[in-house]
């Protein structure tokens, strides 16, 4: 069977760097890499998340989630509801001014990367699209 560690380890440094770079682009909102992770998972989540679902999306433990959501809430990003059926169940939403910051955050990141992918020729413009359904495939698998 074929070793392929070499080439794991340059795709795991190349996209270590680009994520990097690419969190670089993101507006002085003034919020930890934990708050904006969690502030987007909220969103996703559609007012269906609770604080225990999200401290298992995170991959944190639940106190380091509540501060996180205390934080948020206290800047006005994200909002607690009753639960629909449960009611000692709470459930988390993003405000409109946590949409707002969302869209803000991603349209500054992907405005830099559409501007780096201009400077690019379109052979190495087709190169990267093949990867993009490559790397959604193998983080699927």
């Amino acid at each position: 069977m074929p070793h392929y560690e070499d080439l794991a380890a340059d795709i795991r440094s190349a996209t270590g760097r680009f994520f990097r770079r690419l969190r670089a682009e993101r507006p002085a909102h003034g919020l930890t890499m934990t708050q904006i992770s969690c502030l987007f998972t909220i969103s996703k989540g559609e007012g269906t998340l609770t604080p225990r679902q999200l401290a298992e999306i995170e991959r944190v433990q639940p106190p380091a989630a509540t501060r996180t959501i205390a934080a948020l809430e206290e800047r006005g990003l994200v909002r607690r509801a009753p639960h629909r059926t449960d009611g000692r169940q709470i459930v988390l939403s993003t405000t409109p001014d946590g949409d707002a910051l969302i869209v803000e955050d991603r349209q500054a990141r992907e405005a830099w990367l559409a501007a780096r992918l201009a400077e690019l020729d379109e052979p190495d413009r087709d190169v990267l699209r093949a990867a993009v359904e490559i790397l959604d495939r193998l983080a699927r698998a």
